[in-house]
């Protein structure tokens, strides 16, 4: 019969903190293997000595290259995918005489440990079980003596590794943090805390639990001092103390369409950074409830009071993210705080604009490509300027030929809008252009229909809705699985 595999979590460095699992099955085991580097010295096997026995048969497995370039033709990752091979077939040989093989490993061994690469080879080939540690993650969390996630705080684990503008994009989006793999990434990491906005939140954690302990505040870390067995932390904001300002800012966000899958990286950082929330109620709502962050939702029609009690409450030293629908420039509330802010009693107040997700774009991506070619963006509502000169702007788009994105197109008290447009459009276009009626895209109720330009119903348009109006270019095609799509092309033809 086969020997047994075992992968054996030993925990971040301290040997109390192995489980007792850990230390039956090295006390049972036939063979311990263990990875090294070429110095031959192996953390793993310095954690669990004392449980080793003089006739344990040790296999060292020692890695032909760590950070330093090689020779080997298939390049670095070449020589280690060599390397696992036959450090599999290495172990292989045991487990087919009948010997029970136990790979040591610190931390958790299937959490960016070596030992997945020896379970990947050979785990469907022989019995195996693995022996969960207590993680690197865990353990400087609890030498910092901070919370790590608490509530609905998302964790967020992260190889140093990943290039820079990805470490910063994923940084500013999450709530909690943790970043492995220091030592030479250590620079490139704090690039990325400070461009992320969160610098000042971030903890170091050296050789947890090991000798040699070091834990402190990154910021003041020096960056050649820096091992690989370091983490960087952004622990829990739960409870965490916000910092006093004479001057706050206001940043308008855009929450795209619908959901949080349409926020980008960004609008998450500036949404979870924001003291307070100000904005249209069933926008806020998009947005997750953070413990100690106000909202202040208000109704759809009082814009310019939105604004300036935003720019009042960052006047007092908080920091504001004003919540607007889809991207805050299109119809939206960027040109209403920005009107605002523009008056002197607010002259000091920094303001930025976040983009988001337009109800445009969502909508023609769901249909095809409406919007391949050039378009124009109208609104139908008459509620801002009069309808005279929105029925003159659109015989001009429709006349140019252009595809129409046709925003507030109704409501309760607007009812008639739509079937005046189709009416002035038809004067410029045929019966059958295509026009997509995209209702809650996004969302739960999310409905796209095509529909000729001529069997526009208005009944069914709300302020939910958008139309994308094709130009004479705009083609609907069916596809052979029976689902139709809608796309203008990038070519329009000579005169």
């Amino acid at each position: 019969m086969s020997g047994k595999l075992y992968g054996v979590g030993l925990g971040p460095g301290d040997p109390s903190l192995m489980t007792v699992r850990a230390v039956e099955v090295i006390g049972e085991a036939d063979v311990i293997a263990y990875h090294s580097a070429r110095h031959g010295r192996s953390i793993a096997r310095s954690i669990a000595a004392k449980h080793l026995r003089a006739d344990h048969v040790e296999e060292r497995l020692v890695y032909p290259v760590t950070t330093e370039t090689t020779d080997h033709p298939g390049g670095y990752q070449g020589a280690m995918d060599e390397f696992y091979a036959e450090a599999a077939a290495r172990l292989a040989v045991h487990l087919d005489a009948g010997r029970t093989v136990a790979v040591l490993a610190e931390g958790d061994p299937l959490f960016y440990g070596s030992y997945m690469h020896m379970h990947k080879r050979l785990a469907d080939r022989y019995e195996t079980e693995v022996v969960p540690g207590v993680t690197s993650v865990s353990a400087a969390a609890a030498r910092l003596g901070a919370p790590l996630a608490e509530g609905e705080e998302v964790l967020t684990v992260l190889p140093g590794t990943l290039p820079e503008e990805e470490l910063t994009a994923r940084l500013a989006a999450t709530d909690v943090a943790v970043v492995m793999k220091l030592g030479r990434t250590f620079p490139k990491v704090r690039r990325a805390l400070e461009a992320a906005g969160r610098l000042d939140e971030a903890r170091y954690v050296e050789r947890a639990t090991m000798s040699g302990e070091r834990t402190g505040e990154l910021a003041d870390v020096d960056p050649e001092s820096v091992p690989y067995f370091s983490v960087a932390v952004l622990p829990s904001r739960v409870d965490a103390e916000r910092p006093v300002r004479s001057l706050g800012d206001v940043v308008v966000v855009g929450t795209g369409p619908a959901g949080p899958l349409w926020l980008t990286p960004e609008t998450r950082a500036a949404l979870a950074a924001a003291d307070d929330l100000v904005g249209y109620t069933t926008y806020l709502d998009r947005v997750p409830v953070r413990p100690g962050q106000p909202r202040h939702g208000s109704d759809n029609r009082v814009e310019s009071e939105r604004a300036e009690f935003a720019l009042q409450l960052a006047q007092r030293g908080r920091r504001v993210a004003v919540v607007s629908g889809g991207d805050p420039g299109v119809f939206a509330m960027a040109t209403a705080v920005l009107e605002a802010a523009s008056q002197p009693e607010y002259a000091d107040v920094p303001v930025r604009v976040l983009p988001g997700v337009t109800a445009a774009n969502a909508a023609a991506a769901r249909a095809g490509a409406p919007l391949g070619h050039d378009y124009a963006t109208i609104s139908l509502s008459d509620r801002l300027k009069p309808w005279e000169v929105i029925a003159e702007r659109l015989r001009a788009a429709a006349s140019a030929d252009l595809v129409l994105a046709l925003y507030n197109p109704g409501s309760h008290s607007r009812t008639w809008q739509v079937g005046k447009a189709r009416e002035l459009l038809l004067e410029h276009r045929a019966p059958d252009t295509p026009v997509v009626v995209a209702r809650d895209v996004g969302g739960p109720g999310e409905r796209v229909r095509i529909v000729r330009l001529a069997d526009l119903d208005p009944a069914v348009v709300d302020m939910r809705t958008i139309l994308l109006v094709g130009s004479s270019q705009t083609r609907a095609v069916r596809r052979g699985d029976g689902e139709q799509i809608v796309w203008t092309p990038r070519r329009y033809p000579e005169a």
